[in-house]
């Protein structure tokens, strides 16, 4: 039986397998794009959103063929977002995960494009998954709950929340929606979604729901703790931007102890969730690990 490091990784290296034939355009004259492309979704990452679709279509009865091209989708929607979030008219990043960004290496004309791309393919991938053939139903509802949370009901309204509401003194509540629609809505698509491929049924959904929600929320504190006291090296993204363009986030309105306990709160939350489905462990494990992360 696999460790649920073991898990993790094999859902990084399924995920990445699965996505390389939709990303390699070498034959084509506009073969520059799909460089692009592979350039930002190849750099590393997590991997989080990819590995919690697969976890959750697991114990809920899928098959990882069946679930793969969803779960290559969301990360190429995940890809996407950094490369637009990066971009000079947004956050203006050099760095990202340790490497140089889509617009420093491409120029921000096709990065812009490589973002725009990532969001097509992944919706080309979802299409042409066979569980449009085998259970349809199944498949137009985890596609249309990608789609939702990554639209401007969720990540994409986030962003906009996170750009009108810069140089401005958010309180806890316009904090908290902000960062629960940009960072948790996606993390929520990807939970949903897994049972959805599988075919779960609304309980378990509501479960799956409740628990990314948790885990959304306790990644995004931990996450501007990380920002304020971490470093540019550990964290392979530029340490300490928000408080440099004096942005608001939960550190300006919680003190970094009831960030810790908040954190430890969502925590336990999202494994309290994660006991409602067979072998929870996995995901009792990734909530804490994503929790009290280092970098």
């Amino acid at each position: 039986m696999m460790t649920c490091a073991e898990r993790l990784e094999n859902y990084r290296v399924q995920t990445e397998n699965f996505a390389k034939k939709h990303l390699d355009g070498r034959q084509l004259p506009q073969s520059l794009i799909y460089d692009a492309m592979a350039y930002s979704f190849n750099a590393g990452g997590k991997r989080i959103r990819p590995a919690l679709l697969l976890e959750f279509a697991r114990i809920c009865g899928a098959d990882m063929e069946v679930a793969l091209p969803f779960a290559a989708a969301i990360e190429m929607i995940h890809t996407y977002s950094l490369i637009h979030d990066d971009l000079p008219c947004m956050d203006n990043d050099d760095l990202r995960r340790g490497k140089p960004t889509s617009h420093v290496v491409f120029g921000e004309a096709i990065a812009v494009l490589a973002g725009d791309g990532l969001l097509n393919t992944a919706a080309e991938t979802m299409l042409s998954a066979r569980l449009f053939n085998t259970a349809p139903e199944n498949a137009v509802a985890a596609m249309r709950t990608i789609m939702q949370c990554a639209g401007c009901a969720g990540m994409i309204g986030g962003q906009t929340l996170d750009i009108v509401g810069e140089e401005k003194e958010l309180g806890i509540e316009e904090v908290t929606r902000l960062e629960e629609l940009k960072t948790g809505e996606l993390i929520r698509a990807a939970c949903i979604a897994g049972c959805q491929v599988a075919g779960a049924g609304m309980s378990l959904e509501v479960a799956a729901g409740k628990y990314a929600d948790a885990v959304g929320l306790a990644f995004q504190i931990r996450d501007d703790l990380l920002d304020a006291y971490g470093d540019t090296e550990s964290l392979g993204k530029t340490a300490g931007k928000d408080v440099y363009e004096s942005k608001s986030t939960f550190l300006t309105v919680m003190s970094r102890q009831e960030c810790e306990l908040k954190i430890s709160e969502l925590t336990n939350k999202a494994a309290e969730e994660a006991e409602k489905f067979p072998e929870p462990e996995f995901l009792v494990w990734l909530a804490r690990k994503l929790a009290f992360r280092e970098k």
